[in-house]
């Protein structure tokens, strides 16, 4: 009878060690993905941030020597991000791929102009640095008009500065969250040897040399538990990097290593944290109050 009582007990534990091993594991990878999204928040926005162009359309029979020296001055400016010639030609080819209609058909000539696409760095990306680029080119000798879409930059700016604001108050949120359910985990873990706390205290033994197998008991599920979160973490990068590798997740790679540093050391602080203030609420409980 007490052979078979000693197994369902060590059953019994070996399952409460495992609950609390994924739910620890659960948690941190859920803060882990939290603090990927704060990383790759900025990464995402300015990646949609410079796909915005602006277009410097070029007069007619101007030498391609002139062309090529401005596109080189472009260039060279702090805010660039890269460059693109277009010309007529190939400006009517896009039309007529878009449109399904040639109309030089019933025009008789071509009445676009050569074109340079400018593409700017992220954060030139605002309604104001925008304009102060227009400004710069549209009285050039070379440049019949300057054109950009206004109505998405602002978009841009405002979306990018509202996600953000509420990314962050997400992630604080939700690590307040992971904390109390990490916490919670703990707490159960602990409360189901409430009896044996008081038991050993009550034979004489110090606060101290009670909590310390406790804490380095949880310190361990948690060591397991952040070590599962980081390999979920990296199965998720790999993924993401395979199906979304224009946005660089894994480019950064000390990023990368601090993120799975921080998983790992609030999977040991938070269940060392914890398991401190559980044993320590039931070494100062009165025997009598162990049964509520």
């Amino acid at each position: 009878m007490s052979k078979s009582f000693e197994k369902y007990q060590k059953r019994r534990l070996r399952s409460s060690y495992i609950s609390v091993i994924v739910s620890i594991s659960l948690v941190l990878f859920l803060l882990g993905v939290l603090g990927l999204l704060v990383l790759n928040t900025k990464k995402v926005s300015n990646y949609f941030k410079e796909k915005a162009a602006i277009t410097l359309y070029l007069k007619n029979g101007i030498k391609k020597d002139n062309i090529l020296n401005l596109q080189v001055s472009i260039d060279e400016q702090a805010f660039t991000k890269s460059t693109r010639f277009i010309s007529k030609e190939e400006a009517a080819e896009v039309y007529k791929k878009e449109n399904g209609e040639d109309f030089m058909d019933f025009l008789g000539y071509n009445p676009l102009e050569n074109s340079i696409d400018i593409y700017v760095k992220a954060d030139y990306v605002s309604p104001e640095k925008m304009e102060e680029i227009e400004n710069m080119y549209k009285n050039n000798q070379f440049v019949s008009s300057v054109s950009y879409d206004k109505p998405l930059i602002d978009l841009l700016t405002k979306n990018v500065r509202r996600i953000s604001f509420f990314i962050l108050l997400f992630c604080g949120l939700a690590t307040l969250v992971v904390v109390v359910l990490i916490n919670s985990s703990i707490r159960l873990s602990v409360y189901a040897k409430r009896f044996t706390i008081k038991t050993m205290q009550m034979v004489g033994a110090t606060k101290r040399f009670i909590r310390k197998p406790f804490i380095w008991n949880s310190v361990k599920l948690g060591i397991i538990g952040a070590l599962l979160a980081i390999i979920e973490l990296a199965a998720l990068l790999y993924y993401l990097n395979k199906t979304f590798p224009e946005f660089g997740v894994v480019d950064n790679r000390i990023e990368m290593a601090g993120l799975f540093g921080i998983v790992f050391m609030m999977g040991i602080l938070i269940t060392w944290a914890s398991t401190f203030m559980a044993t320590q609420r039931f070494l100062n409980l009165r025997t009598d109050e162990l049964y509520y």
